[in-house]
This record gives C-alpha cells, structure tokens and sequence, in this order.
C-alpha cells in the first residue's frame, strides 16, 4: 500500500502522522500508548481499517516529537488539536483508543468546533494520582530497559489469555527491536496519565458520543466506560441523551478495539447514523 509518514509542524512543535483513504469525511485516529511508535505499523493499521477508505479519508497521529519529560494528557491533546487544525482538518470522526481517548475526550471538549463526532474505545476519564498498578509495572520495566518482558506484560494485561499465547512470539521479536529511545518515550507517555481526571469537563462534550469497552478490562477496571457515560450524559437534556451510547465487550480485555470482530462495524454505523 506504500503509506508514507508525513511530518506537521506547528508553532512550537512537530508531530508524526500518516493517511490513506480518499473519501470526503475525515475520520482521525489517536492511537493508545505503545512501546513502539505506531507509525511503525502504518501498513497494518491501513489494512485494518481498509473498510472506512471509500467514504473517509482517514488520519492517525503519533504524539509530538522532542517529547519535554513532563508532557500531560491534555498538553497532547493541545497539541494534538494544533496539529489537526494546522492541516485544515475539520467537521473530523474522531476515535480515540486507550490513552488516544484521553487525549480525544479533552479535544472534543476544549474544540466543539472540530469534532462532529466521537467514539472512546478502553478509556478513562480519570485515572489514580499514581497510575494504575497495571501502568505503574509497565514503567518500572520500562525503566529497567527490558523491552522483552514489557511487550509480554503488555501482551498479557491488554489481550485474552488465549491471544496473548498466539501472539507470544511476536510480542518476543518486537520486544528485541525497542530501542532507548522508545523505552523513554513510552516512560514519558505512561508516567503522563498519573492524575489525569476529566470527570468535571465531560459535560463539555455536545456531539455524539459512542463508548466502547470491556467487562473484562485488565488496564482500566470494568467501570471506567460507565463514569465517561454518565459524565457526558450530566450535561445533557433530552433527547440529546440518546447521542451518548455505552457498549461494554465481554471476553476481549482492553484491546478489544484490535480483538473484538464486529468493532470496526460499530464505529461504521456510528459514523454514518
């Protein structure tokens, strides 16, 4: 498919991010936190969401280059909107993974103007002042510069036992090829959620919002989708209450976004209603 990463810069920094699709909306992807950079999966990402490229033309970024060593969710999402907006992007799908969410769930508050829509797959909108003990690991083995055993506990906090012994040997040749400066990236990433807590500004959300998660969540706990949906649903009337809709996953653990068969379809349907 030969996707080309792309470069914006804006005023005060430059992000990373590639597109592919030709359709007139846009849809934006903001990948969750991850070991390696995701635009080393550029071609696996198109490929899977092959299915939104005739109706959207479809953008995922990577977080800023020159990463400052403190660099909070919602300065990523400051700059995340820069980006968008320095491209001419707007009226966008946003969908948001994990962490992406995060990020996306301040953008579409701080930017109704942008967002048209909204999905949150395996989010939060808080997390505990010193991390989740599951991110707290991931960091201490990030520390330790051990780039086999983290993409294992990755594998097996973020997947089905069953996948993640599918997957073992792979997630054993990623780990070999982290290098220091992922290993630093990703500190910095997984050590920026610490606190993080958006349950005040939810009610800023105006567009339509679809929540997806998993009951069996390993990384964030069953009950995190339920706070996002009744915060979003607190500063809404109405009907504009049936534009907020929670879907909880049973038996695909917080990557059900890559596991789950019918995720992309739901997002699809979402878009398109």
């Amino acid at each position: 498919m030969g996707i080309q990463i792309r470069t914006i810069t804006a005023e005060t920094f430059s992000m990373r991010y590639f597109s592919f699709g030709s359709g007139e909306k846009t849809f934006v992807i903001l990948p969750g936190l991850s070991v390696r950079s995701v635009m080393c999966d550029a071609e696996l990402i198109a490929k899977s969401y092959e299915m939104f490229t005739e109706e959207y033309t479809v953008y995922c970024f990577d977080r800023r280059e020159d990463m400052p060593l403190k660099y909070s969710i919602c300065d990523m999402a400051r700059d995340t909107a820069a980006a968008i907006r320095e491209l001419g992007l707007k009226d966008i799908c946003l969908f948001g993974a994990s962490q992406g969410g995060m990020i996306a769930m301040v953008i579409a508050a701080e930017n109704p103007d942008l967002v048209s829509k909204l999905v949150l797959g395996s989010s939060a909108a808080r997390l505990p002042q010193d991390n989740p003990p599951v991110i707290k690991e991931w960091i201490r083995l990030a520390k330790e510069g051990g780039g086999v055993a983290l993409f294992l506990d990755f594998g097996e906090k973020i997947y089905p036992p069953k996948a993640a012994r599918l997957f073992r040997e792979l997630l054993i040749e990623a780990g070999r090829s982290v290098t220091e400066e992922d290993l630093r990236r990703f500190i910095i990433c997984a050590e920026s959620g610490a606190g993080y807590d958006v349950t005040g500004r939810l009610k800023e959300i105006r567009c339509p919002v679809l929540i997806l998660g998993a009951a069996d969540d390993q990384v964030l706990g069953p009950d995190a989708f339920s706070v996002i949906a009744e915060g979003i649903r607190a500063g809404r009337t109405g009907p504009d209450d049936a534009d907020v809709i929670l879907h909880v996953y049973d038996g695909y653990g917080h990557a059900a976004f890559d596991m789950a068969p019918d995720y992309k379809d739901r997002i699809m349907a979402f878009f398109d209603a």
